[in-house]
């Protein structure tokens, strides 16, 4: 450090001691250097590449590797297109100068060298140096403050979807537990479906809303304890298409697919289900997984006008309508994860 500054790396490389010892003492002269000096070019690329000198000096004429070699393969490194580099020969052809320009020199000069020239030249490559640093310190302050704002967004969204599944549950007597039970075996099924973590992730903050759209529907279809008759089951399968309407217009992408889920899940492999009588694979994958989910919570958990069901018998349910109501993938990941959903189940129950 001088003067509370870091030092500025400058590297040169020349098969000459000579030539080194006068380009090291010149570009001291600058103040803030720490000087590099090799004598072989091979290991001066070799410590270029390794390291973030603010200035390479490269001779043109050196046995191993000339200095045209020597800045195409230091170019070729990932991370070296932008550092600074002054390349001196004796030769003043301009053939060669076109050559080094092409591989990517920065500036050259011709010996014998005039010193004036050479710190000029040298002083005006290192404060590009020092600007391009200090550019890439603000793509990376910036790439930061936008990682920060995205956070931010993503958490008001989760915040959004949770406030909106708590809405219809204060009209449903479903639990805030049941909310986060089907969310989870959702993403499990989709783990085990291969669906990349993106997808899983974005299942998991968009589950929660599938029911959504019961904050339409009347109190005395909602919570009537009995079984509706068949017009009362008809409106209530309204609240399909009301979720859908709820959130279809929004710019979140877990709104999006909550409006999808919400259209869904309540289609049946087979086509019996509703709103859209939609058969198989023309049901969206999300919409089968969280049918599953959704179904094989609500028979394990007990409601004001219903018992709770025995696992066993939840699964027999659930196996025996592989193919009619559910998807038999997603039937069948769900039980090869079996332990994964007891412990689910566990972490998530039901307030006493």
């Amino acid at each position: 450090m001088s003067n509370g500054r870091i030092k500025r790396q400058v590297l040169i490389v020349d098969d000459s001691e000579i030539n080194l010892a006068l380009f090291e003492a010149l570009v001291l002269k600058l103040g803030d250097i720490e000087a590099k000096s090799m004598a072989s070019a091979t290991e001066g690329l070799a410590w270029a590449q390794q390291h973030a000198p603010d200035l390479i000096i490269v001779d043109y004429m050196m046995p191993e590797l000339d200095g045209v070699q020597f800045i195409e393969r230091l170019r070729a490194t990932a991370g070296k297109d932008g550092v600074p580099i002054l390349m001196i020969t004796a030769n003043d052809q301009k053939p060669v100068r076109y050559r080094a320009l092409n591989a990517g020199a920065s500036d050259f000069l011709t010996k014998p060298i005039d010193k004036v020239e050479f710190l000029a030249r040298c002083s005006n490559l290192l404060a590009l140096s020092e600007m391009r640093r200090k550019l890439d310190d603000r793509a990376a302050w910036l790439a930061d403050e936008v990682r920060l704002a995205t956070a931010k967004i993503v958490e008001r969204e989760r915040e959004t979807v949770i406030r909106l599944a708590k809405a219809a549950e204060y009209r449903d007597p479903e639990t805030g537990a049941h909310i986060l039970r089907m969310a989870h075996y959702s993403q499990l099924i989709a783990r085990g479906l291969g669906l990349s973590e993106g997808e899983q992730e974005l299942l998991l903050q968009a589950a929660p809303l599938h029911d959504i759209g019961k904050v339409g529907i009347s109190d005395s279809i909602l919570l009537k304890p009995g079984r509706l008759t068949p017009a009362e089951f008809d409106t209530m399968k309204q609240h399909a298409a009301y979720g859908y309407e709820i959130l279809k217009e929004s710019s979140s992408s877990i709104l999006q697919t909550g409006a999808s889920i919400a259209l869904g899940h309540h289609e049946k492999f087979d086509g019996s289900g509703y709103p859209g009588g939609l058969v198989g694979e023309a049901i969206p994958i999300f919409c089968r997984i969280v049918a599953v989910a959704d179904v094989f919570d609500a028979l394990t958990s007990a409601r004001p006008y219903k018992s709770a069901w025995t696992l066993e018998d939840a699964a027999t349910h659930i196996r025996s309508q592989s193919g009619s109501h559910f998807d038999p993938a997603c039937v069948a990941v769900f039980f090869e994860l079996w332990p994964e959903v007891l412990e689910i189940r566990e972490r998530f129950r039901d307030d006493d």
